[in-house]
């Protein structure tokens, strides 16, 4: 009898020491301010397209864009047409991450009407979040045919 109470002591010991649970080491790494803002950028990924919003219950392009700024506490105009004229022009070959893409949509002579912020760039492959009225933010490559045709620049905020 003994040994039996032994034998389950002994499973039990072993079984507790197996459920510890293990502590995320922490990273050291630290971020910059263009990685900071294109993390909060994909926060808001899947959410749906609301003009004028700048919540998760509906955001604009400007919306995103403005929001992940913002929770950097760096404070840009609210439309993506006054947004155009912050920051500096920079050739397209050097955007990277965190820079913005500015774009007339419209064929009508309203200028930049839609703004992106770059996520990655890759082989010369640039991603961008933004928010679109049919399918809200989503990222898109500037490569594809619609996003291509309607760029007008590229701008450097940092």
């Amino acid at each position: 009898m003994k040994k039996i109470v032994f034998l389950w002591t002994f499973i039990l010991l072993l079984m507790s020491c197996g459920t510890s649970k293990k502590v995320p080491k922490k990273s050291n790494k630290t971020y910059t301010k263009s990685e900071k803002i294109v993390a909060n950028a994909l926060k808001y990924k899947g959410v749906k397209y609301r003009f004028g919003g700048i919540t998760k219950k509906g955001m604009d392009c400007s919306g995103i864009v403005y929001v992940s700024f913002l929770e950097e506490n760096i404070q840009l105009p609210r439309i993506s047409r006054d947004m155009a004229k912050t920051g500096q022009k920079i050739p397209l070959k050097k955007a990277q991450k965190g820079d913005l893409l500015f774009f007339k949509t419209s064929k009508k002579g309203r200028g930049i009407n839609h703004v992106g912020l770059i996520v990655s760039v890759k082989n010369n492959k640039i991603r961008f979040i933004h928010s679109t009225t049919s399918r809200g933010v989503i990222i898109s490559q500037l490569s594809e045919k619609y996003w291509k045709n309607a760029f007008v620049k590229a701008m450097k905020i940092l």
